[in-house]
This record gives structure tokens, C-alpha cells and sequence, in this order.
């Protein structure tokens, strides 16, 4: 499988290296606007290199591209337009209108389109899953320290949308209704958000995002009837606290578990799955439908600040 990546900065040059190291895949060339970037990453992994993704066309038969979100929309839609397979960056554009075009081409040519939403590949949240029973109430919380590089957008597309992909697969119900308050601090963009979000079938999600504070965190909480679930995404972790009969009068009536988990990175089993499913034509986990639908409830949450005037881009 002969497979390049389009944008090779911080997150990038991940994708290069773990393609690199996939067996069967063959990493042709990396691009990046930058000449010397790419030149660099190219010496590194032992590939070709360019500063224009069109003279990819033709030579591979796969891409990752990873570059600011505003330039994914053109970027995929012209490697789509080339029948080139596609693993996005998420958000899948930034807005819902491009992301249903790149829907529509990748369906017309029959093209795999897998959104980056990571922690999808998550060990803990893959196990967490075969916990889960209809949901209740979820706490989502992810911080983390400010990063110049991403000021073109704000906490919601940056991180708070990973915790929405999260949540609308979890719940798998129609959102009723969105309550959103934020600020900017230190970019033109929303820098932190909290959210509420209200399920048809009675689930509330309760969705912190700050890109302010000094250490990470990020975590999300699961109640349900007869279990809550503590999930810690960056340390790959998960606890269940099951009732072991009807009353619980004291702790001995509830059953902690902590599986052992074997941790993986989660880019590494990401891209795996996106190169498994292009050589067998599968469908992937994290699909262009599943990225259109968690980047709606992004827009609508920045449609409610803006209007709040709690979230400007002075650009």
C-alpha cells in the first residue's frame, strides 16, 4: 500500500513515522508547505518529499492529511477527486457543507473517508465500551496548556470536539437540546467552554474543554442504572463500579473493577485500521458521517456563543 502524508508538523510527523514501521505499507513522500520540514521528515524515514500535494496524484493509492482545518476541505477533495483514499485530521472541515461534499465524493468513487478522531482507538474507551448500557449522565473533562500553533480555531474544534465523537456514540441518541457558555483568553478564539447536552432518551452530558491550564486532563465519567465508569484517556486507564445486588447498604455491595489493560498507541492502531480497511474495503470505525455529525454539534455550540458574543475570531 503506497500511502503519503500531507502535512508533516507536530502531529504530522507521527503519521510519517508509524507508516513507516506498518508492514505492507510503503510511505512514497511527505508534503508540507515548508521545504525544509519536509525534507527533514523525508531524511528520517527514508522517503520522497514535496511542497505541493498535488504532485502526490498519480503515485499513491492513500494519504494522511494532517494540516490546519481550514485547509482540509480542498486538500482531501482533490486526492478524493483522484481516487485516492483519505484519513482526515479531525474536524473533517469547518463547516458542515464541505464535510457533506467530501461525504458525497468519497460515496461516488467508493473511497474509504476515516475521520482522526483518536480516541475512538483508545485501549480504555475500547474497553469501556463492553461496559457501557445506556448512559445516564456524562462528565467530560479535557485541559491542557495553550498552544500557538492551533490559534486558527478554538477549544471546541480543537479538543472539545473529540469528547463529542465520544459521547454521540456512546448515547447513540438525538441531541433536544445544547446550553454552551465560554471566554476567550488568550487567543481571538473561545479558549475555554463548558457545555450541556440533552439526549432524546433522557442522557445529559455535562462537556468541559479549557486550553488554559497548566498540566493535561482528560477524563470522562459514565453513570448508568448499575454501574458508573471512570475513564482516564491520557493514561489509558478505566475503573467500573458495579452493584453487586439491588441495595447497596455498604461498599462491600459494590464491585470495583480494573481491568488490565495493555496499552497501545492510539495513532498506531488509527492508522492501521485506516490501511486495513482500504486493502479490504471495509468501512472504518470513525467514518466521513460519524466526523459530519460531532463537527454539527460543534458549529451549533460556536453558533451559540458567537451569538452570546463569547466566541469572536477577530480574523
Amino acid at each position: 500500500m503506497k500511502v503519503a502524508v500531507v502535512g508533516v508538523g507536530s502531529l504530522g510527523q507521527h503519521h510519517a513515522r508509524i507508516y513507516s514501521q506498518i508492514a505492507g505499507t510503503e510511505l512514497v513522500s511527505v508534503c508540507d508547505r515548508d521545504q525544509s520540514r519536509a525534507m527533514k521528515i523525508a531524511k528520517n524515514y527514508n522517503c520522497g518529499f514535496c511542497t505541493d500535494f498535488r504532485d502526490l496524484a498519480g503515485k499513491i493509492e492513500a494519504v494522511s492529511i494532517v494540516v490546519p482545518t481550514p485547509l482540509h476541505y480542498a486538500t482531501a477533495s482533490y486526492f478524493l477527486d483522484c481516487g485516492i483514499h483519505c484519513l482526515v485530521e479531525k474536524p473533517i472541515t469547518d463547516n458542515v457543507p464541505d464535510a457533506g461534499e467530501l461525504l458525497k465524493k468519497a460515496k461516488e468513487k467508493n473511497l474509504v473517508l476515516q475521520i482522526g478522531h483518536i480516541e475512538r482507538f483508545n485501549t480504555a474507551v475500547i474497553e469501556a465500551r463492553k461496559y457501557i448500557n445506556n448512559p445516564r449522565f456524562i462528565e467530560a473533562q479535557r485541559l491542557g496548556p495553550y498552544d500557538p500553533r492551533v490559534s486558527h480555531i478554538g477549544v471546541v474544534m480543537d479538543l472539545m470536539i473529540h469528547d463529542i465523537d465520544i459521547i454521540l456514540t456512546l448515547v447513540n441518541s438525538k441531541i433536544i437540546s445544547i446550553d454552551a457558555i465560554g471566554a476567550k483568553v488568550l487567543s481571538n478564539n473561545e479558549d475555554i467552554v463548558n457545555v450541556r447536552l440533552k439526549f432524546e432518551n433522557g442522557c445529559v452530558a455535562n462537556v468541559s474543554a479549557s486550553r488554559v491550564s497548566l498540566e493535561k486532563f482528560r477524563k470522562i465519567r459514565i453513570f448508568q442504572d448499575d454501574a458508573y465508569l471512570s475513564l482516564d484517556y491520557a493514561g489509558q486507564s478505566l475503573k467500573i463500579y458495579k452493584k453487586k445486588s439491588e441495595i447497596v447498604k455498604s461498599m462491600l455491595d459494590i464491585d470495583v473493577i480494573k481491568p488490565k489493560l495493555k496499552t497501545q498507541e492510539p495513532l498506531k492502531r488509527e492508522l492501521e485500521h485506516f490501511i486495513n480497511c482500504v486493502c479490504e474495503g471495509k468501512k472504518p470505525l470513525v467514518t466521513g458521517e460519524h466526523g459530519r455529525d460531532a463537527l454539527e454539534v460543534a458549529v451549533e455550540i460556536l453558533d451559540m456563543l458567537k451569538k452570546n458574543g463569547q466566541a469572536v475570531n477577530k480574523d
